[in-house]
């Protein structure tokens, strides 16, 4: 019997923290004979655990009867598939929908469905059609379909959970709730879904309050529906807020149907998942809307947490801090026992649509790997895997090809494992990169990242813009002004900066529920950084006035917030910092604003900038506009606390950013000398004491450079070289039997007892123990001096090198 349980923000199995290394495996497009060499070749690439999609569409027969075990096609038998996997010594999770996506017809939900209930189907802005095949979620006609579904899969799934004896660890919850009415900006607006919603706004905000934001009477279905779908421009603002939180709350009750469905039909004992989508085009600057989205679904649930689908591409400069961001935002939305995952990282090639516009170099997958892990994620799921081929569906549809999805015949052409069992360029890769987080896999499953006193802000309100009325002027100004500004700053230049200028740092939702004063570790860290837009809720305006009055210190960027997301007027935060907005300058075709900076801010030279807010009030001025004369940055004390305002989008120049940092009391704990910018630095650290250096290298170039810790120099100061594009985890103050590893410019490989392999990284490298026994290395050179024994290995080959001790 094998418990399986989320707690302290890690996956406990039988009472250990361990990491999943997962690979995505689709079953029904393979061939029962092709099954057992995808999985040798999963357990080669380093991974313990498969997953797949379980879709609805294809093991549901044109009787009405559903074949999971094989009896009507072998690429219907889920039940051998798993105990396959189990037979492999791999662990399972298992993804059946019943929204699937993974560019299955429907997204996985059967033909009849939509033919029995056309009504599921949602109209939209101005009553017209959606232009998806989305359903109402909470339709009672497609609830009992769904309910039916998890009758035939869930009892067999609960056969093989770990606690049972079998694979299953995980279960994923539907897929991608929400995500195909936003990408289309097509808000489900059912006259069901609209009656609801006036049950909502009245309970809410009360029968006349509601009338009033939306402009109709709830009591009247029809006005109210068409009043929703039809927005006037003076309550666009209003009504949009509105459908947004309405959205999220209908997105909770969804997901809590579905898992009582679950446990209904006999899963129970294992964590389940919901997966947040949001990337695309190589960035994550979208992705923290599927946060905003999905988090009252998940947040504070037990035993149950949130998995990204990270589609980054390549990992460079320009979009490293997306993807750190992405996980500091989606673990401030989690509570104390929820850790992260993700169910759909990228590890293929690029070329999804066979055109060769696209090919992602083999390393990015190394690269996202150890920064993902660094983060604290638990659960990497490789997607895809091994690609295969899309069978016919049982019943033809006559739309072009009669298959179960819309890729053709074949399907994951661009996978590690292609879909006729070849290897692509980033098979290696991956196997390179789950190989070396295997030799340090029990400190990073029971590590956590440490951080440097600061905290990036997390507004979801910021991120309630999935939707606009094509005809609503206010609304589109009010989410372009968002897009610019919040987040990770105007040109993401606020995260970029504080990544690549050493920091490591979490987020805080500045939304949850939070005391009034200036917290030190384990709670708001004293140091807030926000981007933000004129948009600023006033729940978060008051929480940030209440830390600086507590001794806490700001620094926002960005134009001053000057009202709340429905359009009301807030200046809480511009009235606490006696600050006024007093005129704006855009750079544009005949003028181009450059900025000077004053006391801690000056600079050698005046600064191009696109934009700049002008400043009248209290507080020291930073910088000044060049043109008008006038400051957009300053410096204010407000009661015990202290804030540094940038409301230009100043340029990514790191000393600048690092000397506000000082100002506020913030240094990074971990430096290097690099003279390219490109080398993250963070560390993660278990509950032991035993630590990880992280370094990893986004830069185009080899980078040399020494390291300190603390202002301590990490290994004597010796020089170290990481090439371009490669990352390194260097062990500190880890047990290798009755020694200590203090320090070393090696990986670790594995550890067994007394004994370590380590694998030089440098062209002369050196591992320093701690103990009063002899060391013993198969190569290199041991010195003893100072109660300390070294070990030089002087190697280009890189091979291993096993050290026993005693």
């Amino acid at each position: 019997m094998t418990e399986v349980l989320l707690r302290d923000r890690r996956i406990l199995i039988n009472g250990r923290p361990e990491l999943l290394l997962a690979g995505e495996v689709h079953y029904f497009r393979l061939a029962r004979t092709d099954w057992a060499d995808r999985l040798d070749q999963l357990r080669d690439c380093g991974a313990d655990t498969v997953a797949t999609y379980v879709p609805w569409l294809w093991h549901e027969l044109p009787d009405g009867s559903v074949d999971l075990t094989g009896r009507t096609h072998e690429q219907r038998d889920l039940a051998g598939f798993l105990d396959l996997a189990h037979q492999h010594g791999l662990r399972a999770v298992v993804r059946p929908g019943p929204f699937i996506m993974a560019e299955v017809k429907n997204e996985g939900i059967p033909y009849r469905v939509y033919d029995e209930h056309p009504h599921l189907l949602p109209t939209t802005w101005d009553g017209a059609p959606i232009s998806t095949r989305t359903i109402d979620y909470l339709a009672p006609e497609f609830l009992a379909a769904a309910d039916g579904w998890y009758a035939q899969v869930m009892p067999l799934v609960a056969e093989r959970l770990a606690p049972r004896g079998g694979p299953v660890v995980a279960v994923q919850l539907d897929n991608e709730i929400g995500m195909l009415s936003w990408v289309t900006n097509s808000p489900d607006l059912t006259d069901g879904l609209c009656a609801d919603l006036a049950r909502w706004a009245v309970e809410r905000y009360g029968k006349d309050a509601a009338a009033a934001r939306i402009g109709a009477d709830p009591a009247d279905p029809a006005a109210w529906a068409a009043a929703l779908r039809t927005p006037v421009e003076e309550r666009s603002l209003a009504l949009h807020d509105d459908l947004g939180r309405y959205m999220r709350d209908r997105y909770r009750r969804y997901v809590t149907a579905l898992r009582a469905s679950a446990e209904r039909y006999g899963v129970t004992g294992v964590p389940f998942l919901v997966n947040v989508h949001g990337t695309g085009g190589g960035r994550g600057r979208t992705f923290p809307i599927g946060i905003s989205q999905l988090m009252e679904a998940y947040r504070g649930q037990p035993q149950l947490t949130s998995g990204s689908d990270f589609y980054l591409g390549d990992l460079t400069v320009g979009n490293v801090a997306d993807l750190y961001v992405s996980n500091a935002f989606l673990a401030a939305a989690h509570d104390g026992d929820q850790p992260l995952t993700c169910l759909e990282f990228e590890a293929g090639n690029g070329d999804y649509g066979e055109d060769l516009s696209t090919r992602y170099p083999p390393e990015a997958i190394d690269l996202k790997t150890r920064l993902c892990v660094a983060q604290g994620n638990r659960l990497l799921n490789l997607y895809l895997f091994a690609g295969g081929h899309n069978p016919p569906l049982a019943e033809p549809v006559g739309d072009g090809n009669d298959r179960i999805a819309f890729t053709g015949e074949r399907h994951g052409f661009a996978a590690p494992v292609g879909p006729e069992g070849q290897l692509n360029p980033t098979y290696p890769a991956a196997r390179r990169a789950l190989h070396a987080v295997r030799g340090v896999a029990d400190l990073l499953a029971d590590g956590d990242e440490e951080h440097d006193g600061l905290a990036l802000g997390f507004v979801p309100d910021h991120y309630l813009t999935e939707y606009h009325h094509p005809a609503s002027t206010n609304r589109s100004e009010q989410v372009a002004e968002l897009e610019r500004f919040r987040g990770m700053g105007a040109r993401d230049v606020l995260a970029r900066a504080l990544l690549l200028a050493g920091y490591s740092f979490p987020a805080v939702n500045l939304q949850a529920p939070a005391g009034g004063t200036a917290q030190g570790p384990g709670g708001t860290p004293p140091v807030l950084v926000l981007a933000t837009a004129p948009t600023l809720g006033s729940d978060v305006q008051q929480r940030l006035v209440d830390h600086l009055r507590a001794g806490g210190r700001l620094l926002l960027h960005g134009p001053l917030p000057t009202r709340d997301h429905d359009g009301t007027p807030c200046t809480l935060l511009a009235d606490a910092l006696g600050v006024r907005a007093d005129g704006w300058l855009e750079g544009g075709p005949h003028y181009f604003p450059s900025v000077v900076g004053q006391a801690w801010a000056a600079r050698p030279a005046e600064v191009r900038v696109g934009y700049a807010q002008l400043l009248t009030g209290s507080g020291e001025r930073l910088l000044t506009e060049v043109g008008s004369g006038r400051a957009c940055g300053v410096e204010v004390t407000v009661g015990a606390g202290r804030a540094v305002l940038i409301a230009t989008d100043y340029p990514c120049h790191l000393d600048f950013w690092r000397s506000a940092l000082d100002r506020l009391g913030v240094r990074p704990r971990l430096r290097h000398d690099a003279g390219e910018p490109g080398l993250l630095l963070t560390s993660t650290v278990d509950r032991s004491g035993q630590r990880l250096r992280h370094l990893i290298n986004v830069a185009p170039s080899t980078l040399e450079f020494s390291l300190w810790h603390r202002d301590e120099p990490v290994l004597s100061g010796r020089r170290l070289r990481i090439g371009a594009r490669a990352g390194l985890m260097l062990p500190a103050g880890v047990r290798v039997g009755p020694a200590t590893l203090l320090e070393s410019s090696c990986e670790l490989v594995a550890r067994n007892g007394s004994e370590v392999l380590l694998r030089p990284t440098q062209t002369e490298d050196v591992a320093v123990f701690a103990t009063d026994r002899p060391v013993h290395a198969d190569r290199g050179e041991v010195t003893v001096a100072g109660g300390r024994t070294t070990l030089t290995v002087r190697a280009t080959d890189g091979e291993p090198v096993r050290v026993r001790i005693g």
